[in-house]
């Protein structure tokens, strides 16, 4: 089978299936002075995520006579605003895309609109288990679930076979290390650049569900599970498969190109970057799924994933009404998550959207693998994990203190022990 055709074209079969022919079934119809007609409901996002919501807005509004318009802006600008405006209480849309890690700031902050009562027990039931831990504050749903993060090594298939390296045959990490040592001097099995240190580290974290605070809120990235990730990172740079090119960087992208680092651990979402920006690598690309810590072991994670947001400064109720209706229709019909996935690589937390065909296919840029099977099996493996206020500090401390070990500076054991200290010292939290 074939990639993902034409996204206009996809876009207008969308349009057609639900916008004209029964996405009213499937979506309130709440209309109104202020939530239909000319009256404009806005939104925010960044970059794809704002595409992506403006298309579903498109079938929306054509069955709800509705204005929703989402505004697009970049990750930053997204961020600026939108903590202004929470911060003095005014200037905020209707809705907003959300990180995971700021639903807890806004939300703590009184910022965001409770909308727990307003979701439905099947509603729960149909989106990750995981993923609600994600958008709740002290017992509140802030925010409504949208995409998530599940996890694989992206890997150079030419660079694989030339090594003789099988990756069916890739179980653990200690497998991915030994991998590792049969490529070429000039051939890194995997690059940990500094800023890439707190993403790698969390998403290994997690892989071993560990949290980086107790129940009780005591700083706990000292932690077993914290050591072993920072011993695995150690163990890798001092297995000689490791580089340190700069994330994003152009040289980034040349070793991709070139096959001078051969593995790529991240999240379902890269493979529209890859797409986008290595075409000319097509075919040349597979996933496997994680290596465990031990044999047997777990072999999901999560990395990164956004949600959906009404600002409480929004007092209307008719408004906030047909926004969350909005909202919900764009989260939980399967077609348009599906479409949001193939256009713009954000993959569903809405399980009822992996039956879907184009899990299965076959997709050429893969040779032929259905990546998108692999990544909804993962999906519904991925361990719970809480943010707090404190999570900045917590990838800060990290990406400091294993920055330091990796330069040969300290023991995995001291540096998360260091990292741990920073954290408390300046949260004003206990060690656990």
């Amino acid at each position: 089978m074939k990639d993902p055709a034409d996204p206009s074209l996809r876009r207008r079969q969308v349009i057609q299936a639900l916008g004209l022919a029964g996405a009213g079934s499937l979506a309130g119809c709440i209309g109104g002075s202020s939530g239909g007609g000319d009256s404009e409901i806005e939104g925010w996002a960044w970059n794809v995520a704002a595409k992506a919501l403006s298309d579903a807005a498109d079938t929306y509004n054509e069955e709800n006579d509705t204005n929703i318009a989402v505004d697009e802006l970049g990750r930053n600008t997204h961020e600026q605003r939108l903590q202004t405006a929470i911060t003095s209480g005014t200037g905020a849309p209707e809705f907003t895309a959300v990180q995971n890690y700021d639903v807890t700031s806004y939300g703590s902050k009184n910022g965001l609109t409770d909308l727990s009562d307003r979701i439905d027990d099947s509603v729960r039931d149909d989106i990750i288990d995981g993923k609600w831990e994600t958008v709740n504050v002290d017992g509140a749903d802030m925010a409504f679930p949208w995409d998530i993060g599940p996890t694989g090594i992206f890997y150079k298939r030419d660079r694989y076979d030339e090594a003789g390296i099988d990756p069916d045959s890739i179980e653990t990490w200690d497998d991915f290390i030994e991998a590792g040592k049969q490529l070429p001097d000039d051939v890194a099995m995997v690059n940990i650049p500094k800023e890439e240190i707190s993403q790698l580290w969390r998403m290994l974290f997690r892989q071993l569900g560990g949290q980086s605070f107790t129940e009780d809120g005591a700083v706990n990235i000292h932690s077993e599970e914290s050591v072993r990730v920072a011993q695995l990172l150690m163990d890798m740079k001092d297995a000689g498969i490791t580089q340190r090119i700069g994330l994003w960087s152009g040289g980034w992208f040349t070793s991709f190109a070139e096959g001078t680092i051969a593995s790529l651990p991240s999240a379902a979402w890269m493979d529209g970057t890859l797409r986008a920006e290595l075409s000319d690598t097509a075919g040349n690309w597979g996933v496997y799924k994680l290596p465990a810590f031990e044999p047997g072991g777990n072999r999901a994670s999560n990395r990164g994933g956004s949600n959906m947001a009404i600002p409480a400064q929004i007092s209307d109720e008719e408004v906030v009404d047909t926004t969350y209706d909005y909202i919900e229709y764009a989260m939980t019909t399967p077609e348009i998550q599906n479409m949001m996935l193939e256009e713009y690589g954000l993959f569903p937390s809405l399980t009822t959207a992996y039956d879907a065909d184009i899990y299965d296919e076959e997709l050429d840029f893969y040779d032929g693998q259905p990546v998108f099977r692999l990544f909804a099996e993962v999906a519904q493996e991925i361990e719970p994990y809480s943010y707090t206020t404190d999570t900045p500090e917590v990838n800060n401390a990290i990406t400091t203190e294993l920055g330091r070990m990796l330069e040969g500076n300290k023991s995995p054991e001291q540096a998360v022990q260091d990292a741990a200290e920073t954290v408390a010292d300046r949260s004003d939290r206990d060690l656990a």
